[in-house]
């Protein structure tokens, strides 16, 4: 019997991955970590994410490029994914240094490919996949591998159908019938532009697609490529895919558009992170790390089970080793070694948890607040991140969406309250 994906005992596949953004629009969730190693799901981290998928697509030979805040996210990646000894896999950091070919920095994604490529050709493999560390999705490459070997694309690029109020934060492909790209506009505005990015009529009715809704084909940021492609297109001092080296190509090769039908969300700002999370918890979420056959995978930990006591749960995602007393949550994450004490009241709450129970380290770092949530708080739409100190009586409650500043010990982004890692809230503070 025929499988699905004839390809994939046929090629050899090395998967990038990119990881060396500053994450400007995360902060201050990434005042200190990279953004990939931003926790996400209660146990997870972003980058878990892509190397998930390539693993569960059968591509076990992955590069992670990294540059900023990377200590912890190359921690994460050394502890997690480790294979045996007979075999080819691997996953493996590769960060910015000084060749001889340069001694710069990365200044954009094509520059960091560029600069570790002769690494990449030394692997003898038939294509690279180019993903991003940063996204939440869930797809098997296979698909756009095969999809590029029979309709002998140059360049494929995935793209994912938005409508006409999210085209304009996004790079917008215009194809033919054969999803071959004719152009590409970077954040197009104007509605003149737009008009004719439209997805065609027959290109809808083949994305089971009524031929006369408004969409547009946005890029997800995942190129294949052969070896010798990327190489030339290599071959000059432009920094980036999206900006530089995608327009300068769709003219010259046959540059195809992979077209996916499903969840995905760029996770570039505190907003967008806020809300990817907490869907996880709604009844019907649009993303679910629960898929047999295909888990997302992460460091393995040896924690105790959860104890919830006298608790009402309504909604929540609770990690290991937390301990949550005569509390109630309504829609929340709450990550690894998370306590919640008596009377504390948590609504559209994101707490990220401990790196460590405080029992391991001499005493608390400020002599007084014990790590996690206090007693008698409430805490509405906010973020708490990891190894947070939240003193008794503390109220966090809501704010308009286009809330932006700062105090004592937080931050307000997009209305989302973020109390950073290893922060502390005086007890009785209200936010």
């Amino acid at each position: 019997m025929q499988t699905k994906h004839v390809i994939a005992p046929a090629v050899r596949t090395l998967a990038i991955i990119m990881g060396g953004g500053a994450g400007k629009r995360l902060f201050p969730l990434t005042h200190e970590r990279a953004k990939p190693a931003v926790p996400i799901g209660g146990k997870y981290r972003l980058v878990d994410i892509p190397i998930s998928n390539c693993l569960n697509s059968g591509i076990r030979s992955i590069y992670v490029l990294t540059q900023f805040n990377s200590t912890s996210l190359h921690r994460h990646i050394n502890a997690s994914y480790k294979f045996d000894s007979f075999s080819r896999s691997f996953v493996e950091i590769l960060a910015a240094q000084q060749t001889p070919e340069g001694s710069t920095w990365y200044q954009g994604t094509a520059d960091a490919v560029r600069q570790n490529l002769r690494t990449f050709l030394d692997g003898n493999y038939d294509y690279f996949i180019i993903l991003s560390g940063d996204q939440l999705y869930r797809m098997d490459y296979r698909d756009v591998l095969q999809q590029h070997i029979t309709g002998g694309a140059d360049l494929t690029i995935a793209c994912i159908p938005v409508n006409r109020e999210a085209a304009t934060s996004f790079g917008i492909m215009e194809t033919d019938s054969t999803r071959r790209i004719t152009r590409f506009v970077e954040k197009p505005s104007d509605p003149g532009i737009l008009a004719g990015l439209r997805m065609k009529p027959e290109l809808l009715r083949a994305s089971g697609e009524p031929d006369d809704q408004e969409l547009y084909l946005a890029s997800m940021g995942i190129y294949v490529f052969t070896p010798q492609v990327l190489t030339e297109c290599l071959d000059n001092d432009h920094d980036d895919f999206g900006k530089n080296i995608i327009p300068s190509t769709i003219g010259s090769r046959n540059v195809q558009a992979y077209i996916f039908r499903g969840y995905w969300e760029d996770i570039g700002t505190i907003r967008s992170f806020f809300d990817a999370n907490l869907n996880l918890c709604d009844p019907t979420p649009q993303y679910s790390f629960y898929a047999p056959g295909a888990p997302i995978y992460t460091k393995s930990r040896f924690l105790p089970a959860s104890v919830v006591e006298d608790t009402v749960v309504d909604r929540a995602m609770i990690s290991d080793g937390s301990q949550i007393r005569s509390a109630r949550l309504e829609r929340c994450i709450v990550g690894i070694r998370s306590f919640i004490r008596s009377g504390s009241r948590l609504r559209n709450t994101i707490v990220m948890g401990a790196d460590y129970f405080e029992s391991e380290r001499r005493g608390a770092s400020d002599g007084a607040i014990p790590m996690g949530i206090g007693r008698d708080c409430l805490i509405e739409d906010a973020i708490i991140d990891k190894n947070a100190r939240i003193g008794d009586g503390v109220v966090i409650t809501r704010h308009d969406r286009n809330t932006n500043s700062e105090g004592d010990g937080y931050y307000i982004r997009d209305g989302i309250v973020v109390i950073p890692k290893n922060g502390v809230v005086l007890p009785g503070t209200r936010i």
